[in-house]
């Protein structure tokens, strides 16, 4: 069993920033992959950022709207999982979520960009942008 709690969001003024935390329990952390997903009211939940290691390697996922401006980060020492988020827009607002996939054995993105490939998430922190 994995929990994960949020903590950073907020309210920001358009071209502002903000950094999103989510701390994770269980000591095999390291392992999984964790994600960012947001839902805006009235909208399905989307994809946001995604981070992984694998043989050494660290991989990164961004969904093209938040690419060049997000970026997603880890400290396994911590548990935790970061979402930067800079030079945010109006369409940014929305309640942001921390997922954890714990089972899952995908290697591209197209895999760590559903939300069906995740088994934890986290209760969400709202992030409002305002213009």
């Amino acid at each position: 069993q994995v929990q994960l709690v949020e903590s950073g969001g907020g309210l920001v003024q358009a071209g502002g920033s903000l950094r999103l935390s989510c701390a994770a329990s269980g000591r095999t952390f390291s392992r999984y992959a964790m994600g960012w997903f947001r839902q805006a009211p009235g909208k399905e939940r989307e994809f946001v950022a995604a981070i992984r290691w694998s043989g050494g390697s660290t991989y990164y996922y961004y969904a093209n709207s938040v690419k060049g401006r997000f970026t997603i980060s880890r400290d396994n020492a911590k548990n935790t999982v970061y979402l930067q988020m800079n030079s945010l827009k109006p369409e940014d607002t929305a309640v942001y979520y921390c997922a954890c996939a714990a089972t899952g054995v995908g290697s591209s993105s197209t895999y760590y960009s559903s939300k069906g490939s995740y088994d934890y998430w986290g209760q969400g922190t709202q992030v409002t942008v305002s213009s």
